[in-house]
């Protein structure tokens, strides 16, 4: 009797279907695909858009505030600390309205589009800084005497010119929020907050009246350009908008 016949093909030496040319070739191709997706760079967010760029942003706005009370607790503002705290907190809401106009001209002029996460905070540190800059002036100079503030004002042009273009600056901080603007409506929304052009306008013209008593405009020329330039950029835009939609 043949052996073989009677107790079969021994199934060890059966080709597997696990060992198959074409199994092997599936779970090779399966192995490079898991070592290829292993070693593939990890897409990470840019630094722009990463949670911590706005705390860290914070911070850097509020460094010349604490610099300011610092000085004044220390005593290391000079021989008139009441002054410089003045002239400074002024100084600074114009450096905060400078930085906020060039977030858009930035935006396009570096391809960095999520500068625009920053805009409402600047636009609102530079509310504070000029709400500092009043309370510094009507309290170490006035001593909150709202009756001689009134007539100082009136008196002094370039204080009048100040205080106006903090008034100006109200209305847009009241309405910094999302719900404003579905409440006002888009456009005008925007209307209202184009009112930024005036009041760097009239911080320009405030820093140079006050810097005119002592003859020194080097500063004030500096601003005067680079306000010139953030406002010649939107002209420019605008007119090229314009300009293309007359054509279409």
């Amino acid at each position: 009797m043949n052996v073989m016949s009677t107790v079969g093909p021994n199934p060890s030496l059966r080709p597997s279907a696990e060992g198959s040319p074409a199994k092997v070739r599936a779970m090779a191709s399966a192995g490079a695909a898991a070592s290829g997706a292993a070693v593939a760079p990890v897409k990470r967010k840019p630094v722009l858009l990463h949670p911590a760029a706005k705390v860290v942003v914070f911070a850097l706005c509020l460094l010349p505030f604490f610099w300011l009370f610092y000085g004044a607790w220390a005593n290391t503002l000079g021989p008139n600390p009441a002054e410089a705290l003045i002239r400074a907190t002024g100084d600074w809401t114009l450096r905060f309205l400078c930085i906020t106009l060039a977030v858009s001209p930035l935006r396009q002029w570096t391809n960095l589009p999520a500068l625009a996460r920053f805009r409402r905070m600047l636009g609102l540190f530079t509310f504070f800084y000029v709400v500092t800059h009043f309370l510094s002036y009507g309290w170490l100079d006035q001593g909150f005497d709202i009756d001689a503030i009134v007539k100082d004002i009136i008196k002094r042009p370039f204080i009048l010119v100040g205080t106006a273009g903090l008034l100006l600056m109200v209305p847009l901080a009241a309405t910094s929020f999302n719900r404003a603007i579905k409440w006002m409506g888009a456009a005008r929304w925007q209307m209202l907050h184009r009112a930024v052009y005036a009041i760097v306008l009239l911080g320009l013209l405030h820093f140079f009246w006050m810097r005119a008593a002592k003859n020194n405009f080097a500063e004030v020329a500096v601003y005067a350009v680079v306000i010139a330039v953030l406002l010649g950029w939107r002209v420019k835009r605008a007119l090229a908008k314009r300009k293309a939609g007359s054509v279409s």
